[in-house]
């Protein structure tokens, strides 16, 4: 079994939950049943899943975790973009997210392939 705490790409996800969920707190109200809530469940959506597959007996099982927090990742980049374009986070705000999203992205792909071998 893995210590998921023990892994860089799940401390920076964790890290990218919480920054999410205070920058979405200065959206419009009128978002918080909307864009919010989907965007804090894609962002806490890839570290649970990545804790999940911690626990998951075989490496087939982790990877095929690992995949499901890479469609969350993507998702929220979208959701990032959408933001920006709804003026409801500025240029730099959305450039700084889209850099920490992909290096998520990037560290999860990397150990899905070592997983796969």
């Amino acid at each position: 079994m893995r210590d998921f705490r023990k892994y860089n790409v799940w401390d920076l996800s964790h890290q990218f939950v919480l920054k999410i969920y205070k920058i979405t707190k200065q959206f419009p109200k009128s978002e918080n049943y909307q864009l919010v809530s989907q965007m804090q469940r894609a962002a806490y959506s890839i570290p649970s899943n990545f804790s999940e597959g911690c626990g998951r007996a075989s490496d087939k099982d982790f990877a095929r975790f690992i995949t499901i927090c890479l469609g969350s990742a993507h998702e929220l980049e979208y959701f990032i973009l959408l933001a920006k374009d709804l003026e409801y986070v500025d240029l730099g705000t959305h450039d700084l997210l889209s850099s920490e999203i992909n290096t998520i992205k990037r560290k999860l792909y990397s150990l899905n392939q070592k997983l796969k071998g």
